[in-house]
């Protein structure tokens, strides 16, 4: 199938480049308002930067100590968008600051500063913060560290388990109203009339055929593969975003609440959270120059993690990490630390730099994505003359409309699975129900120990653009980052995509190779460990 077909002979409304958190959600506000919208992503959805998060829908209480109130306020207002507009993905969620060894005044300046993050976040539903005593620390989280405790602060954010399906079900919903979103397809070339920006030129990855799209306006939101595009689109792009690499490590669980603790190694905020039955341990923050699609945790990186948790739960063994996992953050160009470069956005109208028909995202968090797309959409929507205000903050995510239904239990699969399925897909769990139901091979689990089932691999490919075995065990399910990554599934998975795909033996060959090479880069660090006090 030629996947272009849709694009031919049509003049779009509005080009999206990039399809990560900010890309999808730009794509979802603007179809919304009744633009006609192409969305273009060299790899597959929420591949970059948005898979390689902590997966927290948060505030940032470190951004108070840098007195941005700016974007905290931002983040806190759409931490609760979020929880209301996509309640099946993004959850309220307990942390724990413990206190060790600290002065009267820290412990004062860190009550000010929660008193602080409640206020600003004054519209919230989940409780604001309560101070722990160190017998309720202990209670509560048993393997913690307790020499020199002095009890702790509790409070709220949230935590997204999927990232990537936060970002598909902007794609899905983006689609639903009349958006042309297409993965694995790259832009390699730009369509000018002198200075003017007047579309793109795309390259199908998968089959390699080309093809002018032309657009009215062209947002370029592609994260930390910015400066790279800008370099295709401008013929004089200067290097506008600073690129620095994060990883996380999971580990077999270690405690039950989040906690947010400080490295001994150079003083850095760090996150241990209970996460798909592992405590997820991150992240690091260090500039990072190659391609971001090369990105992988380092012994260096890995060792820093260790050195730094080991301080709280010391009889950690660096043989017993499931796996690692790295990403690429795109920050607005600026001097200083890494961690010192401030996490808002910027968005830069190509009119101010004689590139007319061009707009450009710099930096952003996933918390914020929705207010990033909405400001793009309105910049938008004032250059075409569009009067069409912003849904995106009232109307919910697919996977928040409509409810469970309760007698689809008899399609052949225990309520457990049915639990699990809405837990992932929300009210679209229907819809892989009723493909079990239609057959019973699709009921069948994909492998003993998981609770997906076939069905989920079907839909994956005939709705959810699901083109490659890593796309539906990364991205479309959680599969991927169970404790053998996925593993066990991959035969029957790769069965099944390929008897909907027409894959040859060849192409599935190359599929499995493909994700056993991906999942042998998640464990490299392995080699390149150094021994630390208790490994």
């Amino acid at each position: 199938m030629n996947r272009f077909q849709q694009l031919r002979g049509t003049t779009f409304d509005l080009i999206v480049i990039g399809g990560g958190i900010i890309g999808t959600g730009i794509a979802r506000d603007a179809a919304l308002r009744g633009l006609k919208v192409a969305l273009f992503e060299k790899s597959d959805f929420g591949s970059g930067t948005t898979s390689g998060s902590t997966r927290l829908i948060h505030g940032g209480l470190r951004y108070l100590e840098m007195f941005d109130f700016r974007l905290v306020r931002l983040d806190l207002r759409e931490r609760e968008i979020l929880l209301r507009m996509a309640p099946h993905l993004v959850r309220p969620l307990k942390f724990i600051i413990p206190f060790y060894d600290r002065s009267l005044y820290y412990r004062m300046k860190m009550k000010l500063g929660m008193m602080l993050y409640d206020i600003l976040s004054y519209d919230k539903s989940p409780p604001n913060h309560r101070f722990l005593s160190t017998a309720e620390v202990k209670s509560m989280e048993p393997f913690l560290r307790k020499d020199g405790m002095q009890g702790a602060v509790l409070y709220y954010d949230a935590q997204v388990d999927s990232p990537e399906r936060l970002c598909l079900e902007n794609v899905i919903d983006a689609r639903e109203n009349g958006a042309c979103t297409l993965n694995y397809v790259e832009v390699v070339g730009a369509l000018r009339c002198g200075n003017t920006l007047e579309g793109v030129a795309v390259r199908d990855v998968l089959r390699g055929n080309e093809l002018e799209v032309r657009g009215r306006m062209v947002v370029n939101a592609a994260g930390p593969w910015f400066n790279r595009v800008a370099g295709v689109l401008t013929a004089h792009a200067q290097p506008m975003v600073r690129t620095t690499k994060g990883i996380h490590i999971a580990y077999p669980s270690l405690n039950h609440q989040a906690l947010v603790l400080f490295s001994k190694v150079d003083g850095r905020l760090f996150f241990v959270i209970p996460w798909c039955g592992h405590s997820w341990i991150g992240t690091t923050d260090t500039d990072f120059h190659e391609d971001p699609a090369q990105a992988r945790a380092t012994g260096a990186d890995v060792n820093y993690l260790l050195q730094s948790v080991e301080e709280f739960f010391p009889n950690l063994d660096p043989h017993q990490i499931h796996f690692s996992n790295a990403g690429v953050r795109s920050l607005v160009m600026q001097e200083g630390s890494e961690s010192s470069v401030s996490r808002m956005h910027r968005i830069i109208d190509g009119e101010h730099v004689n590139t007319p028909g061009l707009i450009s995202v710099l930096g952003g968090k996933i918390t914020g994505y929705r207010a990033i797309a909405e400001e793009i959409t309105n910049l938008v929507c004032t250059k075409l003359k569009v009067k069409q205000s912003c849904q995106t903050a009232t109307v919910p995510l697919p996977g928040a409309r409509g409810t469970m239904i309760a007698s689809r239990a008899h399609a052949g699969v225990t309520r457990e699975v049915v639990e699990y399925l809405y837990s992932l897909y929300g009210a679209p769990a229907n819809q892989v129900l009723r493909l079990a139901e239609s057959d019973p091979e699709l009921r069948r689990p994909l492998a003993p120990d998981y609770p997906d089932i076939a069905a989920q691999v079907v839909l994956a490919v005939r709705s959810e653009q699901c083109l490659r075995l890593s796309d539906f065990l990364l991205r479309r399910t959680l599969l991927g980052f169970s404790r053998d990554q996925g593993a066990q599934a991959i035969e029957k998975t790769v069965l099944h995509m390929a008897k909907e795909l027409s894959w040859s033996d060849t192409q599935i060959s190359a599929e499995v190779q493909s994700y056993q090479q991906y999942i042998a880069r998640t464990q490299e660090f392995q080699r390149e460990l150094t021994p630390f006090r208790n490994s």
